[in-house]
């Protein structure tokens, strides 16, 4: 099968293509011919070297994260009339950028018909966190939210799904063109983070009040910045750095002066079983028509380099995905 493999820590130039032995399936798994692969800004991160205390990855590895794709084969405790054939997406980790994939049938989510292959991987990761984190922050019909990074790939889909809640959205996005894609997607008010003083126009676009829930997927100072804006008894979640300068930092003694819930990446660690739940909730929503996946950029599997190159240039809006 052909592989985008990670030879060493460093720059996306060290994403080469390879090939290595197609996988075969386990008695409780199936192969999947992989259609389109998910990309996540942390695998970025991962290949130029971070986060060794989280992931335990060595060179040379094949990045991890989610498949979408036609199932070719299936293992012997596995019903090939159930499974055979059928588009599916998947987490798979490690070994995600290749062209086949082996995969627990439990951990299969069925693609609706009428949802591309290539919109569903747009929808591995990013829609399952961003459930799991309205879920964990109990946002409801007339609250207000923050969301900073809105015009990321879970940031896009937070502003529709938390507009779909009933709450009033606010959010953050840098530059003209992010600005008015997060506005297209049903924020009620977007802030340009590029503004020097952006958190007094967030502060106004909130009414004073502050908001219920912060949903901060940015991190480091911009995340910072976001948490004052907190209204009293709010709930605070600190999920997200793609700065490289970290999640954001949290004044504790201020966060209980003040109520507030502080939340983080450790609480939205979900079970296989639930994220195929939540997988399948978005999916449905997608096929409905009611959630709609904002894709950048396209990469073939030899290119991934390129895709990781584009990612950590920060210049497009939404996903950025492989095709195989």
């Amino acid at each position: 099968m052909r592989v985008a493999l990670v030879e060493k820590f460093g720059g996306p130039e060290v994403l080469i293509p390879a090939e290595l032995p197609d996988p075969v399936a386990g008695p409780d798994e199936v192969v999947v011919a992989v259609d389109h692969i998910d990309t996540l800004f942390v695998q970025t991160q991962i290949r130029a070297g971070a986060f060794g205390e989280y992931f335990d990855v060595k060179p040379p590895y094949v990045p991890g994260g989610g498949v979408s794709g036609t199932v070719t084969s299936t293992g012997a405790e596995v019903d090939p009339a159930v499974w055979a054939g059928r588009r599916v997406i998947a987490a798979v980790d490690p070994g995600s950028y290749a062209s086949l994939a082996a995969v627990p049938v439990d951990h299969l989510v069925p693609v609706p018909d009428g949802l591309g292959l290539r919109e569903a991987a747009a929808l591995v990761h990013d829609s399952v966190t961003a459930l799991a984190l309205l879920d964990l922050t109990a946002l409801k019909a007339g609250e207000t939210v923050l969301i900073t990074g809105a015009s990321g790939g879970m940031g896009t889909l937070l502003v529709q799904l938390a507009r779909a809640r009933g709450a009033r959205v606010v959010g953050v996005a840098r530059g003209p063109e992010k600005v008015a894609l997060v506005r297209e997607l049903g924020a009620h008010e977007v802030v340009d983070a590029a503004s020097t003083d952006w958190p007094r126009h967030a502060a106004e676009a909130l009414g004073g009040a502050g908001a219920d829930v912060v949903l901060d997927g940015v991190g480091g100072e911009l995340g910072a910045a976001a948490f004052p804006l907190t209204a009293h008894g709010g709930r605070f979640s600190a999920h997200g750095a793609p700065t490289g300068h970290g999640f954001a930092a949290v004044p504790a003694d201020e966060a209980g002066r003040r109520a507030i819930t502080v939340l983080g990446i450790a609480d939205v660690q979900l079970t296989p079983s639930r994220r195929v739940a939540l997988a399948t909730r978005a999916l449905e929503e997608a096929a409905a028509g009611r959630l709609r996946t904002v894709i950048g950029a396209v990469y073939p599997l030899e290119r991934a380099g390129e895709a990781h190159a584009a990612i950590e240039g920060r210049g497009l809006v939404g996903k950025v995905v492989l095709s195989v």
